[in-house]
């Protein structure tokens, strides 16, 4: 983007943020959004499909064209009343759903195509560039595939030359439109760690579209929930997680995300202990150092609640806290409690009857019992 190309946001916009405000209509449905994404992290969109989150995205890229509203882009306007970047000019990779690469080329020639379109390096600067080609390759483990043609490789492969290719491109923001859905389970879940490592090692944003609760548990740390068209719930992504009214309509998947850190390992038992800022867990060890940082999911079906500590009991996790919010599931038989543990929250989800007959409340002091932590890896 040319110097001249740049506008430089208003004072009432955050110069370092991802500014969207945007209404958008096509046949019978009106897109309408305004917030301000973070500049660094993962930013996951979140909802069922046919919410909206491709159109947000496509408008974001530049690859459509809002009808009415602003983008900005840390202080530079990419789009406005009187002003339309069209995407080849944004500093932007993008990664579709299906792994778009050029049939007729392999996927070392693919990279090549990206790294033209980025540019040719200084002569000072070719060295570092063939470093960050190597980096990435050896990032995304393509490195055994290069003189493949796309036919030749797998649906995991494919798409991590995409994202390579993507990255290439030496984008400022990276947009991913559901890079998993086109893969099966096993696929999905040796790409998840490479991308896990993309969110450790760049130092760009990263807008995330997906409806899959898995994918965000494991890589969102600022969570867009939308519906129909418009934004229903935004913030951090266990801010968000733990909110209630309304609650994210994750369905058998409603639970809480934790950060931890390992603290105790217990060979004997093959277990790890992990504490968070509400307490401290078991969970199955899976190899972690002590003092190793960690992210917990604990899904709302797997957390119970008692009105004393039962020591008799083969659940090992067994947490004071506080009943701070009841709240109506979507099955009228069923209620979800949230429940203050320390500077935390976990959710639970109870049947109507058990809360009644528990005469469960906001305030009461209770006993979270956890049948289950899943460690995400």
């Amino acid at each position: 983007m040319r110097a001249d190309q740049q506008t430089l946001c208003s004072p009432t916009m955050k110069p370092d943020s991802i500014h969207l405000n945007i209404q958008h209509e096509y046949s019978q449905f009106h897109l309408a959004v305004d917030i301000d994404l973070p500049s660094q992290g993962v930013s996951a969109i979140y909802g069922p499909s046919g919410s909206g989150k491709t159109t947000l995205l496509r408008c974001i890229a530049g690859l459509t064209q809002a009808k009415h509203g602003q983008i900005y882009f840390q202080g530079q306007c990419w789009q406005s009343d009187n002003q339309f970047i069209p995407a080849y000019k944004r500093p932007i990779g993008y990664v579709f759903q299906e792994a778009s690469l050029f049939p007729h080329l392999s996927a070392q020639a693919n990279l090549n195509y990206a790294i033209k379109r980025a540019g040719q390096p200084q002569a000072s600067k070719q060295v570092e560039h063939a470093k960050q080609l190597n980096h990435i390759i050896d990032l995304l483990g393509i490195g055994n595939c290069l003189e493949r043609n796309p036919a030749q490789l797998s649906g995991g492969e494919r798409q991590r030359v995409a994202i390579a290719r993507a990255l290439l491109i030496q984008p400022q923001l990276l947009l991913m439109d559901e890079p998993l859905s086109s893969l099966d389970r096993q696929r999905k879940k040796d790409i998840l760690p490479y991308l896990q490592q993309l969110k450790t090692e760049l130092d760009i944003p990263i807008i995330y579209v997906s409806h899959s609760a898995d994918e965000i548990a494991r890589l969102a740390d600022y969570l867009v929930v939308m519906s129909q068209g418009k934004i229903t719930s935004h913030g951090p992504l266990q801010q968000v997680l733990t909110q209630l009214s309304p609650p994210v309509n994750l369905g058998d998947d409603t639970g809480v995300v934790l950060d931890a850190e390992i603290c105790e390992i217990d060979a004997k038992w093959h277990l790890a202990k992990a504490q968070f800022e509400g307490g401290l867990f078991w969970l199955r060890d899976h190899g972690h150092s002590v003092g190793e940082k960690v992210r917990l999911r604990i899904l709302a079906r797997d957390v119970s609640i008692a009105l004393e500590e039962n020591h008799q009991s083969s659940i090992l996790n067994i947490l004071p806290g506080t009943i701070v919010q009841i709240a109506n599931d979507q099955s009228p038989a069923s209620s979800l409690i949230k429940i203050a543990v320390g500077q935390q929250s976990l959710i639970a989800k109870l049947t109507q009857r058990s809360v009644a007959q528990l005469g469960l409340e906001e305030g009461k002091k209770v006993w979270a019992q956890i049948k289950s932590v899943a460690l995400i890896e």
